[in-house]
């Protein structure tokens, strides 16, 4: 039995809120939460996957240990590469 007067007031139907809609009732302290992430849109549980490249460090990343395709790449870029 918890003492009174020392526990935070408990919602156990509290809303979560991703993007301005209802996406789960869970228990809480608080009577909303909002989050930005979730199961629902996070890249581990839908499959998908996002790269933020800034300041292009994921290109200079892959031509670094030689995995960006010699294609994609701008042609200054490439000639500068083919003569290395």
């Amino acid at each position: 039995m918890p003492k009174p007067e020392i526990h935070p007031q408990w919602y156990p139907e509290a809303k979560v809120f991703c993007d301005g809609e209802i996406v789960m009732t869970v228990g809480s302290t608080q009577p909303e939460l909002h989050v930005d992430v979730w199961s629902g849109n996070h890249p581990f549980y839908t499959g998908t996957q996002k790269i933020i490249d800034t300041e292009g460090r994921v290109e200079r990343f892959l031509r670094k240990y030689g995995m960006s395709d010699q294609q994609n790449s701008p042609p200054e870029e490439q000639a500068a590469t083919e003569k290395k």
